[in-house]
């Protein structure tokens, strides 16, 4: 028996059996074709079956599958972590591979943690926003603001703090909690679980020099947002973290994959002659061959073929297709980059939806109140109003 995520298995509808899928298509084992509105959790950012990609694999899996980072390395994982390096702004150089984004969160918060006891500091407060999500694992369930979470936790929460994405909340928490503070982590314009809520990078800027003041670590969580989903490559180009944490698009979604990322002043507080003062984390499949190659080929594919531009023109399709549409059901409608939400006031409102998308040729996973899509970047202008068509459809029936 397989445990699905996310659901009661005793009032669970059955799965959708996938036999194949190509580009922005999936095919159902009945022969239903299904346009993916939501990349598979929004890391497929090539679409399925990309030749390029296959091919990346396949060449590596001839060499070997997988070596422990342990005492050995290789290529793949060097040129990678070069790549990153060179990639990203700054001095976010320092490159620790994890097996998915919330133990990527989980090694961003303990570089954090320890960072703070390396140099004998007392500070013992994480600073979040509301409506967080960082992950399933439990130092992410902790920081992250779940209702569905929270049952796991008792007073251990008395130390996270977290706040609305407004400028005053986020002066006052410093000021209150400020020299207490390990560090502040977010997810970067863009709240994906926790309800598509998207925010102005006034905030970040503010909280960028917040953090400066009060010497405090500033955590930007990428992991759904990394790689174009905002409009940017990444957040971080526009507000530069001490740590950034990127997963999903990583690899194309092709293997699970991550890498929490630190700058100099991070590493410098690891690097010493004191063993104790080195990090002790180790994922076995920390660095994985066949992951670094196929993350390669896809920022490969990212540079060569202009996906910033791909996502503009997704944005202004977005924005077209949804103009002046309105509904009394309907709370608000939002787009930033590659992401579309409809939000409505009652959340009944979304029940059926899912069929209705699929009876509609797409498919659709909509959440709290919330329908959205965050498409392949490789979508083509019809399969995309395919998909806005059918959201607006759900609300004319």
């Amino acid at each position: 028996m397989i445990w699905y995520p996310y659901c009661q298995m005793k009032t669970a509808e059955p799965p959708i059996k996938i036999s194949h899928a190509k580009g922005v298509h999936l095919y159902t084992e009945t022969g239903n074709d299904l346009i993916d509105s939501i990349s598979s959790w929004w890391c497929v950012i090539h679409g399925y079956n990309n030749s390029e990609l296959n091919n990346a694999i396949t060449q590596q899996v001839n060499n070997f599958s997988h070596v422990m980072l342990g005492g050995l390395t290789h290529d793949p994982v060097q040129k990678l972590s070069a790549k990153l390096s060179e990639w990203l702004p700054e001095d976010l150089d320092y490159c620790f591979f994890s097996d998915s984004g919330s133990v990527a969160v989980e090694v961003a918060l303990k570089m954090a943690l320890q960072f703070n006891t390396n140099r004998n500091s007392t500070r013992n407060k994480i600073l979040a926003l509301e409506h967080a999500y960082h992950g399933d694992t439990f130092k992410t369930m902790e920081v992250g603001d779940d209702n569905d979470y929270h049952f796991a936790f008792g007073k251990e929460k008395d130390n996270i703090i977290h706040i609305p994405t407004t400028v005053h909340a986020l002066e006052k928490a410093f000021a209150d909690f400020g020299e207490q503070l390990t560090c502040f982590i977010v997810e970067p314009l863009l709240q994906g679980a926790g309800g598509m809520r998207m925010y102005d990078v006034a905030f970040l800027k503010r909280a960028r020099r917040l953090c400066d003041e009060y010497d405090v670590l500033f955590i930007f969580d990428e992991v759904a947002t990394g790689f174009g989903r905002t409009g940017n490559r990444f957040v971080a180009d526009l507000v530069q973290p001490d740590i950034i944490v990127l997963g999903k698009a990583l690899t194309g979604g092709y293997i699970g994959h991550a890498v929490t990322v630190a700058n100099k002043r991070v590493w410098d507080g690891f690097y010493d002659d004191e063993p104790t003062h080195a990090l002790m984390h180790g994922p076995t499949f920390m660095g994985n061959a066949l992951a670094c190659c196929v993350a390669l080929k896809s920022i490969e594919l990212f540079e060569r073929n202009n996906y910033l531009e791909k996502i503009k023109k997704i944005s202004e399709i977005l924005k077209r297709e949804t103009e002046n549409f309105a509904d009394p059901r309907i709370k608000e409608i939002r787009i930033i980059g590659a992401c579309l939400c409809i939000e409505v006031f009652d959340k009944s409102t979304l029940n059926g939806f899912k069929q209705f998308a699929y009876d509609n040729g797409v498919f659709s996973r909509p959440f709290l109140n919330c329908m959205y899509t965050m498409p392949p970047y490789i979508i083509d202008d019809e399969d995309l109003v395919k998909i806005t068509d059918t959201m607006k459809a759900w609300f004319l029936r």
